[in-house]
């Protein structure tokens, strides 16, 4: 898997999509010669869906998706020096293209169908990337993914707060299950992301020993937000 730092990236994409870019309407700022999108989601006038009858889910952006140029920046983050930027992208040709940051350290290798990545870090750490299409809004996909998460961990602890960006909904889930080493601990970031042509759960999953040394660093690299790219 190719392993580029934020500033190759910058680097070699902009060059490639800036003249194709820069004449499109609502693409009218660039960032280290990278065209980003400003065009923003159009605000939806139906009520935000909610996980229950009476709060509404955490994180959730109600929007309605826009028309965005070919092969554009939907997110850039600023950058923190922590980690390494990796590539993420499965071989669904539109499906959203990502740069995550992996943990110093660890190592990562492409996925097959929906994961794009697996991470393997130092005493048992792990990680997984995966883009998946889906029919379901935010607040219905975030919904379904706690419930699977719920069915799959033994003694499961989980805490949920939002945190969109770039205009999309976004949950950072933190907690516990037992494992057959002992308490496992893990993070998610789970990003509701609208393409052209169709909608996709992103899920950055990290789990590893409670006890594991480095764990608390490993987590806060994964769970920063990430660069999205259009097709």
């Amino acid at each position: 898997m190719t392993e580029w730092s934020p500033t190759r990236v910058r680097a070699a994409l902009g060059a490639a999509w800036l003249t194709v870019i820069a004449a499109l309407p609502g693409c009218v700022r660039t960032t280290d010669g990278v065209p980003i999108w400003t065009g923003q989601p159009a605000k939806s006038t139906a009520p935000q869906s909610t996980t229950s009858n009476s709060a509404p889910a955490p994180g959730i952006e109600t929007t309605l998706p826009d028309r965005m140029p070919p092969d554009a920046f939907a997110c850039l983050p600023e950058t923190t020096g922590i980690g390494i930027g990796t590539v993420a992208m499965v071989s669904d040709a539109a499906a959203p293209r990502l740069t995550v940051t992996r943990p110093d350290g660890w190592t990562s290798e492409s996925g097959q169908r929906d994961v794009a990545l697996t991470l393997a870090g130092p005493d048992g750490l792990a990680g997984t990337v995966t883009i998946a299409a889906t029919k379901l809004d935010a607040a219905a996909a975030f919904a379904d993914y706690a419930a699977s998460l719920k069915r799959s961990k033994p003694d499961l602890h989980v805490d949920t707060v939002g945190a969109p960006f770039c205009g999309y909904s976004s949950q950072k889930l933190t907690g516990s299950y037992l494992g057959p080493p002992g308490t496992l601990e893990f993070a998610d970031r789970i990003t509701h992301i609208w393409t052209n042509t169709d909608k996709y759960l992103v899920t950055i999953h990290f789990e590893g020993p409670a006890d594991a040394p480095g764990i608390d660093a490993a987590k806060a690299a994964l769970m920063q937000d990430f660069a999205v790219v259009i097709p």
